[in-house]
């Protein structure tokens, strides 16, 4: 009897140490995730974001905990994160270390735990456009809605989130009509829109049952920093800038190759980037590609500017305004879309008159600057001390020397005259009348029977 009742109770405490030891176990191997959201928001965050819990997804990470320290930025880069963590199959903690506001105070509401350090605040997060002012009301309602369903995706009170966003919602007892709602620890905790207060990671990963060995570190790799990188504003810019005005010296002279190449290389890390934060897609490479195909064949096939010419204007210009903007603009930024847009034409315009010139010899040239191409013949073949008036050619017929596009050279009586076609295009070696001298111009056209 004594004897069964040992190995009963061995049995038992045996039973129990194995429980320990496979929870000890457990909680060793656990992986908790860390991930760094500071500085300004930008779209670079978004494919950042959406890489880390998919990571954390697959390692079997118990939580992934975001370090907050941020003014905000973009909202279109918030709400791209918001949806991934809203999504997210790995429980999700925002530790929020001084700051969230903004896109900040979006990210925070998305996770299932929200932490604060002392002295920490939430909120601002009204819309404003380029004066510095609330954006209109439209976006507004559509703003303080996204932040009221996030809340009430982790049961928060959805009137504080409105309140961060606009100020004419009021709170007894928090904030009256009129003034925006920040939050400070307390409050949030008050309110029910923090789960706690910790003054170190270390002690928050410590409430949340594991040590700082169980972290997992989240950092940018090489790709991801470039992409920011590239998609900085002034980069972007400059990045545009070079493209188009290598890509317009290659059209201006064209069978040189390098600026060919420049060019496109410029371009494809503009739109590569771009395309890879969201903020263009082949809606926008197909309006791009059909103007540059379109200002090519007007520079380099269709004589004078015309229609083409218009189109592939519009349809770059639209392009790479679209590529600026993403798929939820801020009214701040469409306006920052156009200024890095116009900056970028005026400096391509700039260096296009720079590079006309710099190189008078271009082979475009003659067909931009008339005048030049016309002092150029003139040098190559003077005219007889004894010339005729121009009004004794009315009626002279000779041949084009060269294409009239419309302006060009033609032969009468053994004299080149620089002339101009009453119509459009006129090949070389075309019959042709002077049918009227104004001055110092002179019109000709094709001769009827060589007439297309």
């Amino acid at each position: 009897m004594v004897r069964n009742c040992w190995i009963l109770s061995l049995s038992i405490w045996g039973g129990i140490w194995l429980l320990l030891a496979a929870s000890g176990g457990h909680a060793q191997g656990a992986k908790v995730v860390l991930m760094p959201v500071s500085g300004t928001i930008d779209l670079g965050l978004a494919p950042f974001t959406n890489r880390v819990i998919r990571e954390a997804e697959d390692i079997g990470a118990t939580a992934l905990i975001l370090h907050i320290n941020t003014p905000g930025g973009r909202v279109d880069a918030a709400i791209q994160m918001r949806d991934v963590l809203l999504n997210a199959r790995v429980d999700t903690v925002a530790f929020v270390d001084k700051e969230a506001y903004s896109a900040g105070a979006l990210i925070a509401l998305a996770c299932k735990q929200i932490y604060m350090t002392g002295g920490a605040v939430i909120g601002a997060a009204t819309p404003i456009d380029p004066s510095g002012k609330k954006a209109g009301e439209k976006y507004v309602s559509a703003i303080r809605k996204l932040f009221r369903a996030t809340a009430e995706q982790h049961g928060r009170p959805p009137e504080v989130a409105e309140a961060m966003v606009d100020e004419d919602v009021a709170i007894p007892g928090l904030v009256e009509k009129g003034k925006l709602l920040t939050l400070t620890t307390q409050e949030a905790l008050q309110w029910k829109v923090a789960d706690g207060r910790f003054d170190t990671l270390g002690a928050l990963v410590a409430h949340l049952g594991f040590s700082e060995a169980n972290l997992v570190r989240a950092e940018l790799n090489w790709a991801e920093s470039l992409v920011r990188a590239l998609t900085h504003p002034v980069v972007s810019s400059l990045l545009l800038s070079v493209g188009m005005l290598a890509l317009l010296a290659e059209l201006l002279s064209p069978g040189v190759g390098i600026p060919g190449a420049v060019g496109l290389i410029g371009l494809a890390l503009f739109f590569g980037s771009h395309y890879l934060v969201g903020l263009a897609g082949w809606e926008e490479a197909l309006l791009i590609g059909a103007g540059l195909l379109l200002l090519a064949a007007e520079l380099l096939i269709i004589p004078g500017f015309g229609v083409a010419g218009v189109l592939g204007m519009v349809a770059l210009c639209a392009g790479l305004f679209l590529s600026f903007l993403g798929h939820y603009p801020a009214p701040g930024d469409i306006w920052r879309a156009a200024t890095m847009l116009l900056t970028s034409l005026a400096v391509v315009a700039v260096g296009g008159g720079v590079l006309l010139l710099l190189f008078p010899g271009l082979p475009v040239w003659s067909r931009l600057n008339l005048s030049t191409q016309l002092r150029n013949e003139r040098r190559e073949s003077a005219p007889p001390a004894e010339a005729p008036a121009p009004s004794a050619w009315l009626g002279a017929k000779g041949i084009a020397l060269t294409p009239l596009r419309p302006a060009g050279t033609g032969l009468f009586q053994g004299e080149r005259l620089d002339i101009i076609s009453e119509g459009g295009y006129v090949a070389a070696n075309t019959p042709i009348t002077i049918v009227r001298v104004e001055g110092s111009r002179v019109v000709v056209r094709p001769d009827a029977q060589h007439t297309p």
